[in-house]
C-alpha cells in the first residue's frame, strides 16, 4: 500500500515527460510563429509577439499559401473517397467471398510487399510516366499516387473490419428477400463505419503531409502544403517565421482529425484482434 502512490508518481513522470517529449517541438515553432525575424535570429527570449507572419502567409501578395491549402484538400479529398470506394469493395470481396484461388493468394502478398517499398522508390517511374502522358504538374498525378500507395492498408484494415461481422447477417438478410447489394448497403457497411472512418482518416493524414511525391511531382500552381513550407527556406535566407507560421497552420487540420477521430482509429487497427 505505501508503495503503489510512488509507483503511480513514476508511472505520471514518464506520462508527462513522454508528453512533453512529443508537445516540445510544436511547441517551439508555435513560439517562432509568433516572433520577428530579428527576434528570431537573435534567439530573443521574452519576446514581443506577433501575428504579421500568419498575415503574411494567408493574405500576403506574394502568398501561394491559400492555393497550396487547397491543392492539398482537393488531393486529399478526393484520393481518400476513391481509396475507401475501392478498398471497401475490394476489402469485401476477399473478406467474405474468399477462396483458395491464386488471384486472391497473389493480391494479399502484393498488398503486403507494397507496404513495404518505400514510395521515394516509386518517384523516378512514376515522373518519367506523367512526362510522357501529359500529367506531369497536375493534381491528378498526386491523386493517383495516393491512391496507389494508401489502397494496401486501406484494404486490410476493411478486411479486418468486414471480418467482424457474423457472416449469418447477410445469409439472413438474403433469405428475407434481399438482394447482395441491399443487404451489403443498408447492412453491412454501417457495421464497418468505424474501419471506414479509421482508414479515412488514415490516408487522408498521409495524403496531407506526403512531401516526397509531391515535390518531384509538382511546380508551383500545384504545390502541396509540405512542399510549400520547404520553399520558405531560400538559397540566401529562411524566413523562419513564416515558415513556422504555415507549419502550424499545416500541423492543425491533421491534429483535430486526430484528436476526433482516435477512438475510431484505435477501433479500426485492433480490429480483427479478438473474436
Amino acid at each position: 500500500m505505501v508503495r503503489k502512490p510512488a509507483k503511480n508518481a513514476s508511472i505520471w513522470a514518464l506520462v508527462a515527460f513522454a508528453l512533453l517529449l512529443v508537445a516540445a517541438p510544436f511547441l517551439w515553432i508555435v513560439v517562432v510563429s509568433l516572433k520577428y525575424q530579428i527576434a528570431i535570429l537573435m534567439g530573443q527570449f521574452p519576446f514581443e509577439a506577433t501575428f504579421s507572419n500568419y498575415q503574411q502567409v494567408l493574405f500576403g501578395r506574394s502568398s501561394d499559401f491559400p492555393q497550396n491549402l487547397l491543392n492539398s484538400l482537393i488531393v486529399g479529398i478526393v484520393s481518400t473517397v476513391v481509396v475507401l470506394a475501392i478498398g471497401t469493395l475490394a476489402a469485401y470481396s476477399l473478406a467474405w467471398r474468399r477462396s483458395s484461388g491464386m488471384f486472391s493468394a497473389i493480391f494479399l502478398a502484393w498488398t503486403l510487399i507494397f507496404n513495404i517499398v518505400p514510395p521515394i522508390t516509386l518517384v523516378g517511374p512514376w515522373y518519367v510516366m506523367f512526362r510522357q502522358i501529359g500529367l506531369f504538374d497536375t493534381l491528378t498525378a498526386l491523386v493517383l499516387t495516393h491512391i496507389v500507395i494508401n489502397l494496401p492498408m486501406t484494404i486490410w484494415l476493411m478486411m479486418a473490419a468486414f471480418d467482424n461481422i457474423p457472416r449469418d447477417l447477410e445469409q439472413a438478410a438474403m433469405i428475407d428477400g434481399c438482394r447482395r447489394t441491399t443487404a451489403f448497403r443498408k447492412i453491412l457497411l454501417p457495421l464497418v463505419v468505424p474501419g471506414l472512418i479509421a482508414a479515412g482518416l488514415l490516408a487522408f493524414i498521409f495524403s496531407w503531409s506526403e512531401f516526397s511525391i509531391a515535390l518531384n511531382l509538382t511546380a508551383k500552381d500545384t504545390m502541396t502544403v509540405p512542399v510549400a513550407i520547404a520553399a520558405y527556406a531560400g538559397q540566401y535566407e529562411i524566413q523562419h517565421g513564416e515558415m513556422a507560421a504555415a507549419s502550424v497552420l499545416s500541423a492543425l487540420p491533421a491534429i483535430v482529425l486526430m484528436f476526433l477521430g482516435q477512438r475510431f482509429i484505435v477501433r479500426g487497427l485492433t480490429a480483427g484482434s479478438v473474436k
